[in-house]
């Protein structure tokens, strides 16, 4: 290998990755198997490929094409070098709106294309659910197709010519007429023409085997379209002309309800006679909650086009009218019809998990038969299903007669992998006699290639082998693919994992408590690698920052799986790989929600942090940030915030502060108030103060008020302006116990009767122990946890929620506390009183009226509250106040610690500049700048000069406004 490696430096202009964390990101695709390649090149032109091809024949090392690795038969997987196109051969090389086709390279992710053909009226037709980033050399290479495909075809459709390089180094330009045929490929046809025109199945999604009937003189031997869907093994694709196709001006999305999928599928081929763009297929299982949904427990969704609005909403009324539907919704709002396709796209995600949080496994995921066998297909499907004792959701392509499904194979036993190649057999011969094709769109790979003579008989199959001995006499290429294939039931990504489970510290309730499991929910889809931030979406920041595969969520799951596999990353808990591809994680959770398996990378982040550092020195940064909360209560103690606030003022010891402290030099120490919150509560009725100063206290219902760290010791001014409004809807409020109580607070919750034992124990505050868990401190955030559990227990013995400022801090109570403390009852008791500041007054307050502000708002939507709290309840509280206007999504950046660790301000910075920052560059002088996070508004603050404020403050500020204007106050 050191040989190869060397030889590949000397001639390869891109990057050649032969360690371990290159090696360890392209082990799998989204597939069930697992290979390890010996390394990874990055090539930055056509002659990188070649000169690798000539080293890699020399050393008889094998070659695997590979785009966004989102492919799910196992063909993006390889032991020798694997070719990621994705860094360098990505561009749109040329458009042309008049001749409707476009230059790309390999790397392009389809959503760029998109993107540059969109201003000219112009798209690339066939588009997958992995639009946003499955490259199209990755869909030229398994014939892709989508959910547009009734109306524009496979990849192969829209397939002009492509330049490939053979794995003997020849150059050729592909195109019909046998353009760049390589030598004996016509002969070969020449000799075979009857079985070509009678052994392939007339069907419109027939992706398995190769496409040689392309090359019969009716089909104008269309070279570029036979190589279409040949996965990587018959020559490396370096560049390819397009054909675009004219975007609809207008769509409107028919939202029909069925009673069952078959019911759905026995309607789909019936609407294709209105030309449709899409008729695609899903039932209730694979729905979160269909209340946007019309009636029924499946549906289709038929989307057609027009040039007006109006036209495209008649056509889809009239295949409503022309469909026999339980219910039905058309929607022309290109927001709502965003909305209900992301329900049909994340199905590939969501199929992963069954209702009962069992796992389900891709292998047989698009399998196609004509559209009129559909319904009789699907119910010999579910009748195999049966038979095996196994269970799956269709859905996909109805309109084409393409079914995705994922299986609840158990691919860890002995047992469950034998029934899966029995299962598979049978259904390669289910889906033969119904006349379909094993793949209707993801490629043969070594998911199906095996099971190929059944498709299409012995002699067809040998054909294909003499094809790939005419491209690839030397088998270079993708070996085990297609032709000469593994067996279907080897090289399985689960058979290298623990058997046992692994000790971990958190609970991992959604996964059995299994660490590996929860691993093993990444299947690959790779949602994470987005690389454009859009609405309210955050996940994965640090990927949209760097392009690094390490740094998406998917990349590091695949570390995590390495490491479990002790194969290739051979440290465990020590490893290094691991570690610096977390060390870029935010821990914001947004994969917890945008990723369509709910993968939270934060939590395992925690937990490799804690065992990695288990007995060893930390980062100074996990002793400054990490125990901020510590620090800030002593610095309280002796009264010495204006002293820290001095000494930070002066360069030279905060310079050395920060350089101790494991703090980015770029950021300043934030300032310490000089009166905490609970000091500032405490003196509110000390005597003296005059009935003026006092604000009228609520009546209603007990709320406790939770004082965060943040609120407390930095910005207490949230905390004052949050009581003041929660008492102006008539709530009382009050705050945890300072002391241990062995019953409730009485009177109004501020009234505490002490006992000797509750004196003796002493004093102590609440804490959520988010800045220990950040850092994977686990057994001190459990020491945190456990002692504001004995503080609070008295709490949870009323009725009283807890109302919680700080987004962060309220996220790490309702999952990180019950996940880190479950097996005390007391944690999931906490988490479920925890209501955010909008919550609470949308529950416990609904008549009360907020002050009319009538301004527009820009901010950001906190990454915690995105991906854990939600925030129904913050636009509806907007909305009644006259604040106009949505916040971004993404991540501002600053995440709690993350932003002011050394190494990291850079990538904070370019989160922020991703939507928050442009946001309130571009706000109107009057807009109020949002931003309930401490972490945000620091970031705004240093980055911008902008000062954000919480909700509850500009609430505040408007009720001051109408006592000052002499308005009465809000009724309750």
């Amino acid at each position: 290998m050191t040989d190869l490696e060397a030889d590949l430096r000397k001639v390869v202009r891109g990057e050649v990755g032969f360690d371990v964390t290159s090696r360890a990101l392209v082990t799998m695709d989204a597939s069930n198997y697992r290979r390890v390649p010996l390394g990874v090149v990055a090539p930055r032109d056509a002659d990188d490929v070649a000169a690798v091809l000539e080293v890699c024949r020399t050393h008889g090392v094998p070659v695997v094409p590979r785009g966004g690795g989102t492919s799910i038969a196992g063909q993006a997987t390889g032991t020798g070098v694997v070719l990621d196109f994705t860094r360098h051969m990505n561009r749109v090389v040329s458009l042309d709106p008049e001749a409707r086709t476009a230059v790309v390279q390999p790397g392009l992710v389809l959503d760029r294309l998109q993107d540059a053909a969109a201003p000219h009226g112009l798209r690339f037709g066939p588009d997958p659910s992995t639009h946003s980033r499955c490259t199209l050399g990755g869909m030229i290479g398994n014939n892709s197709c989508g959910s547009h495909s009734v109306a524009w075809g496979t990849t192969a459709d829209s397939v002009r010519e492509l330049d490939v390089v053979t794995a003997r180094g020849g150059r050729l330009r592909l195109g019909q007429d046998w353009a760049g045929a390589p030598a004996g490929l016509r002969e070969l046809v020449d000799g075979e023409l009857a079985r070509l025109r009678t052994g392939f199945p007339e069907l419109p999604r027939r992706i398995s085997g190769y496409a040689l009937d392309a090359l019969l003189p009716e089909h104008r031997a269309d070279v570029a379209r036979s190589f279409c869907g040949s996965e990587g093994t018959l020559g490396v694709l370096t560049e390819a002309v397009v054909r675009l196709v004219e975007a609809p001006r207008a769509r409107a999305l028919a939202v029909l309800g069925y009673v069952d999928e078959g019911a759905a599928a026995e309607a789909a081929a019936g609407l294709l006679p209105h030309h449709p763009l899409t008729v695609e297929g899903m039932a209730a299982d694979l729905v979160p909650s269909a209340a946007a949904l019309p009636r029924g427990g499946a549906w289709l969704f038929v989307e057609t086009g027009g040039g007006s609005e109006a036209e495209a909403r008649a056509r889809a009324e009239e295949i409503v009218r022309a469909a026999d539907v339980l219910d039905a919704l058309v929607v022309t709002d290109p927001a709502d019809q965003r909305a209900l396709w992301r329900i049909r796209e994340d199905a590939s995600g969501t199929a992963t998990r069954m209702p009962d949080g069992s796992e389900a496994w891709p292998g047989w995921e698009d399998c196609a038969v004509p559209p009129h066998r559909l319904g009789a297909y699907l119910r010999d499907f579910r009748r195999l299903l049966g038979s095996h004792g196994l269970r799956g959701t269709p859905y996909g392509h109805f309109g084409d007669g393409c079914i995705h499904v994922r299986i609840d194979f158990d691919l860890l036993t002995e047992a469950g992998i034998g029934r899966f190649r029995r299962f598979s057999e049978e259904l390669a011969e289910l889906v033969t006699a119904h006349g379909g094709s094993l793949s209707g769109e993801h490629g043969d790979g070594q998911a199906r290639a095996e099971l190929l003579p059944k498709m299409y008989g012995d002699e067809m199959v040998a054909l294909f082998e003499r094809a790939k001995a005419v491209w690839d006499p030397d088998d270079l290429l993708n070996p085990g693919m297609l032709v000469h294939p593994a067996p279907l039931d080897t090289n399985l990504r689960f058979s290298v994992l623990p058997r046992e489970p692994v000790d971990v510290a958190f609970g991992y309730p959604a996964d059995g408590g299994d660490f590996s499991a929860a691993v093993r929910r990444c299947v690959g889809v790779a949602k994470c690698r987005t690389t454009a931030s859009s609405g309210s979406a955050v996940m994965c920041p640090s990927f949209r920052v760097t392009g690094e595969e390490a740094h998406s969520t998917r990349g590091r799951a695949r570390l995590l799986h390495e490491m479990l596999a002790g194969e290739l990353v051979t440290e465990g808990w020590r490893s290094e790989e691991v570690r610096d591809a977390l060390d870029l994680c935010l821990s914001c959770k947004g994969c917890r929600s945008d990723c369509p398996v709910g993968v939270d990378m934060a939590t395992y982040k925690a937990e490799f942090l804690h065992h990695h550092y288990a007995g060893r020195r930390r980062p100074a940064s996990h002793h400054s940030m990490g125990r901020l909360p510590e620090w800030l209560r002593r610095v309280d103690r002796v009264r010495g915030a204006a002293v820290v606030n001095a000494l930070a003022s002066v360069r030279p010891l905060a310079a050395l502060a920060k350089r101790l402290g494991g703090i980015t030099p770029e950021r300043r120490i934030p300032k310490v108030a000089t009166e905490t919150f609970s000091r500032w509560w405490d003196g509110r009725n000390a005597p003296g103060r005059s009935a003026a100063g006092r604000h009228a206290r609520g009546t209603g219902d007990l709320v406790v008020l939770w004082p965060d760290t943040f609120t407390e010791h930095l910005s207490p001014s949230v905390g004052q302006a949050a009581v003041r409004v929660l008492e102006a809807a008539g709530l009382r409020v009050a705050l945890p116990p300072t002391v241990y109580l062995e019953k409730a607070p009485v009177g109004d919750g501020r009234t505490v009767a002490l006992d000797p034992v509750s004196l003796l124990r002493g004093r102590g505050r609440v804490c959520c122990g988010l800045t220990y868990v950040s850092t994977g401190q686990l057994d001190r955030a459990r020491t945190v946890l456990r002692r504001t559990l004995d503080l609070m227990t008295p709490v949870l013995e009323t009725g009283a929620p807890v109302v919680v400022l700080e987004p962060s801090c309220a996220a790490a109570l309702r999952t990180d506390l019950p996940e880190l403390l479950h097996d005390d009852p007391r944690a999931a008791r906490l988490a479920s009183r925890v209501l955010t500041f909008a919550e609470a007054l949308d529950r416990l307050a609904p008549d009360w009226r907020p002050p009319a502000l009538n301004r527009p708002v820009v901010g950001q939507t906190h990454c915690h509250q995105h991906a854990v709290l939600g925030d129904t309840a913050d636009r509806r509280l907007r909305e009644a106040a006259g604040l106009t206007g949505d916040l971004s999504g993404g991540c501002c950046g600053l995440a709690g610690n993350f932003g002011f660790e050394k190494g990291h301000f850079e990538v904070s910075r370019a989160c922020a500049e991703e939507q928050l920052l442009p946001s309130v560059r571009g706000a109107a002088e009057d807009t109020v700048v949002l931003a309930d996070g401490f972490s945000c508004r620091t970031q705004l603050e240093q980055l911008a000069g902008v000062r954000g404020r919480h909700l509850a403050e500009v609430l505040a500020e408007g009720l001051d406004r109408e006592s000052q204007d002499g308005a009465a106050p809000p009724a309750p």
